[in-house]
Parts: C-alpha cells; sequence; structure tokens
C-alpha cells in the first residue's frame, strides 16, 4: 500500500508498505544487477549507508546462476542475505539491449544469451514466472523498450502490444502468488509506461494503464540518448496522467541533477548505474560537483571526499590516500569510491524528503543545483 504523507508542488513524500519493510519516498534504488553492487559492496555495507531498496535484473540471474536455483536457495533475499525490499528489472531492457539477434512476436522474445550464446525465449509469464522464483518485493511488467529514434508507427505498435503483455503479466502475477509453493505470495507489479519522447502516445498509453489498477507506475524509455530537456518535456506531459496515489518510478535515472528535476515533476523511485559505475573509475559525487580522484592535484590533498560526509570512505580516508589506491589498482579505492556515491545518493533522498515534509522543496532544489554547478576550487 502506498500513503502519500505531503505533497510541495507536484513532488510527492511518500510511503510505500510492503511485506519486506517499508520504502520512504523519494527513494533511489542501489543497482545491484546479479544481486550484488558492483565494486566488492556487501549487504552489510548496504546496511550502513541507508540503502533502502536493492535492485536486481530478472534477465541477468536467469541466465546464471539460474533462477530455479535461487528459488531452491529460498528467494533473492535469503541468497543475498538482505531482508530489505528488492525490485526486480522484468528483463525486457536487457533483450533489447544485449541481445544483437533477436525476434520479436506477440507471444514474445526469442534470442541469444549474450554469455553463452544459448537460445532463450521470454515473453510476459516467463518474466513473471522467473521474478517469482526471485520472490522479489516488487516485479516489473515485461515490456518492450523500443529505439529512441525508431519510427512513429513502430512506436504506437510497440507500446501497444506493451499494454497487451502488461495484461498477461498481471493475469500471470495473480495465478503465480495464489500458488502453494510461492516465496512471496505478496509480491507487488509495477507497469511500465512507454512511448518514446512522442508525448500524445506516452499520455494514451498512461491512461490506459492507470485503469489496469496496478501496484506502481514507472516510465520507461528514457535516459537512453535523449537530450534533459526532452526528458523532463516527457514527464511534464505524462505524469499527470498517472495516479498521483501509486509510486512512480522513472527507470535509469540519473545524475543528481536528473532526480533533483525529476522530483519536482512527481516522480518518487529512481535507479541507476552511475554512482556504482563512476566509482569505480573514481570519479565521486559530492554537493559541488563531481571530482576526478585521479587527477594530480589529489596526491597531497588530505581532505575527505567530501567534508561532513558520514559515508566510511570520508569517516576515515584521505582523498590522496584513496587516489593512490586507485591509482595502484587496488581494489579497496574503487570500493570506497562506490561506497561513498552510493551513500552520497542515499543522503540526496534523504535530505529531498525533508525538504518537501517542510514544504521548501523548490528552494532545496535550487541551491542543490546552484551548488553543483558552483564545483569546488
Amino acid at each position: 500500500m502506498y500513503e502519500l504523507i505531503k505533497r510541495d508542488g507536484l513532488a510527492k513524500r511518500g510511503r510505500l508498505h510492503t511485506v519486506h519493510g517499508v520504502i520512504e519516498t523519494p527513494v533511489f534504488m542501489n543497482v545491484g544487477t546479479i544481486a550484488a553492487i558492483k565494486g566488492a559492496v556487501s549487504t552489510e555495507d548496504l546496511e550502513g549507508i541507508k540503502t533502502q531498496v536493492e535492485l536486481s535484473n530478472t534477465y541477468h540471474l536467469h541466465v546464471r546462476p539460474g533462477d530455479q536455483v535461487v528459488k531452491k536457495m529460498g528467494g533473492l533475499h535469503k541468497f543475498m542475505s538482505w531482508n530489505k525490499p528488492i525490485l526486480t528489472d522484468s528483463g525486457g531492457f536487457q533483450v533489447f539491449s544485449l541481445a544483437g539477434l533477436r525476434k520479436i512476436k506477440e507471444e514474445g522474445v526469442y534470442f541469444n544469451s549474450h554469455i553463452d550464446g544459448r537460445k532463450i525465449f521470454m515473453g510476459p509469464e516467463e518474466s513473471m514466472q522467473i521474478q517469482s522464483n526471485l520472490a522479489s518485493t516488487i516485479a516489473m511488467a515485461f515490456d518492450e523498450c523500443p529505439s529512441s529514434v525508431a519510427s512513429r508507427e513502430y512506436i504506437q505498435n510497440s507500446v501497444d502490444r506493451t499494454t497487451r503483455w502488461l495484461a498477461r503479466c498481471k493475469a500471470e502475477m495473480a495465478r503465480l502468488n495464489s500458488l502453494e509453493d510461492t516465496i512471496n505470495k505478496n509480491q507487488l507489479l509495477f507497469g511500465i509506461n512507454q512511448g518514446a519522447i512522442y508525448e500524445d502516445i506516452r499520455i494514451e498509453h498512461a491512461q490506459q494503464i492507470a485503469e489496469m489498477d496496478l501496484d506502481g507506475y514507472a516510465i520507461g524509455g528514457l535516459a537512453v540518448g535523449e537530450s534533459h530537456e526532452e526528458m523532463y518535456r516527457v514527464l511534464d506531459a505524462v505524469v499527470p496522467h498517472l495516479p498521483m496515489a501509486k509510486p512512480t518510478y522513472l527507470m535509469g535515472v540519473g545524475t543528481p541533477a536528473n532526480i533533483l528535476e525529476a522530483v519536482e515533476r512527481g516522480v518518487d523511485f529512481f535507479d541507476c548505474v552511475y554512482p556504482s559505475r563512476n566509482g569505480r573509475h573514481g570519479h565521486v559525487y559530492t554537493k559541488h560537483g563531481k571530482l576526478n580522484l585521479f587527477n594530480a592535484k589529489y596526491e597531497l590533498d588530505d581532505r575527505p571526499i567530501e567534508e561532513g560526509c558520514q559515508c566510511p570512505a570520508c569517516r576515515r580516508y584521505s582523498r590522496a590516500y584513496i587516489r593512490h589506491l586507485l591509482k595502484a589498482k587496488e581494489m579497496l579505492g574503487m570500493r570506497l569510491c562506490v561506497l561513498h556515491n552510493l551513500y552520497y545518493y542515499n543522503n540526496l533522498m534523504e535530505e529531498i524528503r525533508g525538504a518537501i515534509e517542510e514544504g521548501r522543496y523548490k528552494e532545496f532544489k535550487k541551491e542543490a543545483l546552484r551548488m553543483m554547478e558552483e564545483k569546488e576550487n
């Protein structure tokens, strides 16, 4: 159940009650594609850096170790020893981005595994079955994520098929949740809005899926090459047509600035690989923008990554030391940067929630963006 606590303009401060605990929103979900955050980050680490939701991927876990293996191990929560909420992405995006050779048909998609080339079929029912085996808290509907440069006709046909697939996902999830051997019989289902950058297709699709009374609604197919301005324009058009009394999830977004802008437009769930991917390359986030710790100017810098930050890296180590580790290709350097970045994102969301509660979100956003642009001297 989603509880809308406060609105500040379109910004929402909410609470999603799940079988694995409460999610305070707006929330940033920490991406652990194969049931682990890249960068040697343990479940214990996640608990210490304010992580609320871990996100894993259906396609990757289906390929290895296999969703049946995870089910035999008691589901993802037991498998990775994490007792808070987990969201599983349906695999749709990976099928369309990783698979070079694929055939899309009404029943689903035929493609080859990117690991060993074996033939795989995935449709709405298969995606729901895999996610049920994983026993995540929130399952995502199986959709097609078409190219943002596809023709209008292709996008329209793709969206219509995604709507039909969503109805099948909903029916299959209801069936799975009623079975005796299902691990999580309270699994939630989020539908996905598509339509590239065509506002009218997006709006019509949002209205259609809103009528299906799902547990939450995602906006997919953005942050795939369009400009930030185009993304914000689509959000301005679409979000008002999604149910306000349900969570709104902007998939794969994004930078701290993207998040600040999207929250103001009514989005309250986010995920992105940026904090972990950038951290592994020595790029760290601060209130004053991003730093590249490989830069020579940090060689003798005895300050933490960010003054006042309470993450495990900043509480103990200097920029100079972390830079040395990165230069020496020591894994600890990468790990500390990832921990800092995830903490930064999780902490930013905490500050966002506080600003909405206090009715000062516009001012908070303006000041946060100003500081990011100011850069550090």
